[in-house]
């Protein structure tokens, strides 16, 4: 009886016990549970990650109007800005197109000067700035006359200051800018007259349009004069300098003949060894007389032919890089002299010549070589800038069209650029040697 009695009491004891731990357990599955629901729930987490990429879009969506908004206000007061400030560059104003064929200075003094009486003329004549509103003050038609004149007067006096002040500072790199400035001003005072009903007439715009182009345009053609002067004394000191080199060569020829003269009379009279010498001098003379006679026969045809002369075609890769030749015309009896002087001091690098080419017409032929490579000038405003980017066998092949006898040196020996880049490149190899040799000690 005990014995069950025991026997029971040890069983109740372990099922209290499993029953304990099971509860235990399950609390601890909830909490598990719990902590990681939001791991364990993948389609709710799903949910909120597309619902916060929706979130972010939306905010970005948000983000590129407000920025295109402000973007196009910060656009909208620069270009405003730079009509009046010479720091900033509108690309939107392009490049200058004439719009007067005039060929003097003076036909554009004499076209200025009629666009400034016309503008008088419409001033005198109240058609400049004018008020279709008859005003009253304080009940009086006169005073409100007086004071409709006296805006007119200011009107057209800030108008033509604005104006003035914009063609005086006209230059070639903002013209088209001062021109901005003149109709933004012409926009700006009439809108503030709008309460008066005053007005700046169009026409009295145009006419001031017309004196900023006409003076920017006199300007443009006084420059060119001057290049044009300027090329035209060039081209008489070269011709100039073609007649010295006419003299010099005819004074060279005649000292190598009265030198020939007397060698052979002293070789008439002379005897023995000293008549070998005698001989052999005047063989040498006769040597030198031949070249210097072609020399002055040379002179001449080019001092008489002054389209005669050579075109050469050079680069300078150390200068301006592999694809970049210059293409030009000398008259002069060494035509290498030019191009070492083309590579002076104003240049860090002699130039190579890759072809230089004789021609009855120099300056056509000089001309049609322009015009074939047109489009690929570096320099598109002063055209007698003759440097050209394109490729040696281009130019190569149409000078071979022109002339198919000329000969050309495709490989630029460009000795002194090469040379300092190998200079380079050892004292660069030296100094990593040193830091080497150094680096090792120091640590």
């Amino acid at each position: 009886m005990l014995v069950m009695i025991a026997i029971a009491i040890v069983l109740g004891v372990g099922a209290a016990v499993s029953c304990g731990f099971l509860i235990q357990a399950h609390l601890s599955l909830r909490a598990l549970r719990k902590r990681f629901e939001p791991v364990l729930d993948v389609d709710r987490e799903v949910r909120k990650v597309r619902e916060d990429t929706e979130e972010a879009k939306r905010l970005l969506e948000t983000l590129r109007a407000d920025y295109a908004e402000k973007r196009k206000t910060f656009d909208s007061l620069i270009a405003q800005a730079a009509v009046y400030d010479e720091t900033i560059e509108l690309a939107e104003l392009g490049f200058y197109q004439p719009h007067f064929d005039f060929d003097t200075p003076e036909r554009f003094k004499d076209e200025i000067k009629r666009v400034r009486q016309q503008q008088k003329e419409m001033v005198r004549d109240k058609a400049a700035v004018t008020c279709d509103a008859e005003w009253t003050v304080e009940g009086s038609r006169s005073k409100g006359k007086t004071m409709t004149n006296r805006a007119i007067r200011l009107t057209a006096r800030a108008f033509n200051n604005e104006c003035d002040a914009a063609i005086s500072s006209t230059r070639w790199n903002n013209v088209r800018r001062m021109e901005e400035r003149i109709r933004k001003a012409f926009d700006a005072i009439n809108k503030l007259n709008e309460s008066q009903r005053v007005v700046i007439s169009s026409a009295y715009l145009r006419l001031k349009i017309d004196e900023l182009r006409l003076t920017f345009e006199h300007q443009e053609n006084r420059q060119r004069q001057k290049e044009e002067q300027a090329e035209i004394k060039r081209r008489i000191r070269e011709e100039e300098r073609l007649q010295r080199e006419v003299e010099s060569a005819a004074k060279e020829e005649e000292k190598y003949q009265r030198l020939l003269d007397r060698a052979r009379e002293a070789a008439a009279k002379a005897v023995g060894g000293e008549l070998g010498e005698l001989e052999a001098k005047v063989r040498e003379l006769e040597g030198s007389l031949a070249k210097a006679h072609e020399v002055n026969e040379r002179a001449k045809s080019m001092a008489e032919q002054t389209k005669s002369g050579h075109i050469y075609v050079v680069s300078n890769i150390g200068s301006f890089g592999q694809s970049v030749y210059k293409i030009g015309m000398t008259r002069r009896l060494e035509p290498l002299d030019r191009v070492r002087e083309l590579g002076d001091a104003s240049v860090p690098f002699l130039f190579d010549v890759h072809a230089m080419v004789y021609s009855e017409d120099a300056p056509k032929l000089e001309r049609t070589l322009h015009d074939a490579f047109d489009d690929r000038r570096l320099n598109l405003v002063n055209r007698r800038k003759e440097f050209f980017e394109t490729g040696l066998d281009e130019i190569k092949a149409e000078v071979l069209k022109l002339d198919p006898n000329a000969e050309f040196i495709e490989t630029a020996e460009a000795r002194e650029y090469r040379e300092s880049l190998a200079i380079r490149s050892e004292r660069a190899a030296t100094a990593r040697k040193t830091a080497d040799a150094v680096l090792p000690a120091s640590l």
